[in-house]
Order: C-alpha cells, then structure tokens, then sequence
C-alpha cells in the first residue's frame, strides 16, 4: 500500500526547509513542561473527582500558558522568518502565511 501523499504548505523557503533556531528556547520549553505538568494536574483532579469549576479553572491556567507560549512563537516567527523574507523579495508569501496563522488565534 502506497502512503498517502502528503501536502506540503506554501511557505517561505529560509524558515520551512530547515532547523530554525528559536531565541527564546530555552524559556519555551521551561513553560511547555510547566504547560505539561499542569494537564497532568488536571488529569488527576478528574481521577480524583474534584469540583467542576476548580477543574475549569485549571483548564484555562493551560489554555493561558499555551497562549502565552503561542505568542512568543509567533512574534519570534514575524521577527525572524518573516522580516527575513520581506527583505529577500518574498514577503507577500511570508505575509499570507503569518496571517493565516494569525486568524488560527483570532476565532
């Protein structure tokens, strides 16, 4: 059986095609373990069947972490890749790109 082809996004070539270096890493991955400590918490609220709403705002404790995680990424994504490409004659593809993920954010 023959895999399924996989659709590959328009993107700009500099940040798609290879490794990019993200210079808040460091950070990032200290607040997605945190991010990921806290579902654990929330999994065991659920066990441990506590109060609704005290598990709901737990839910949106990580919902805000991973926002805040979102936007770091986001804005180091427009600063690097996309400042990158609008300086190589490529930014209306880069621009699209950062819009349609920007409208992910946006509902």
């Amino acid at each position: 059986m023959t895999p399924p082809e996989t659709k590959r996004r328009a993107t700009p070539p500099d940040c798609h095609d290879h490794a990019v270096v993200q210079p808040h890493k460091q950070a990032l991955l200290k607040r997605l373990n945190r991010v990921e400590g806290q579902v654990r918490g929330v999994a065991q609220m659920v066990q441990d069947d506590r109060y609704c709403v005290d598990v709901l705002t737990q839910v949106a404790a990580v919902q805000s972490a991973l926002d805040a995680v979102a936007l770091q990424l986001l804005e180091d994504h427009t600063r690097g890749c996309v400042a990158d490409a609008v300086r190589a004659d490529r930014g209306d593809q880069a621009i699209a790109e950062l819009m349609t993920v920007v409208k992910r954010f946006a509902r």
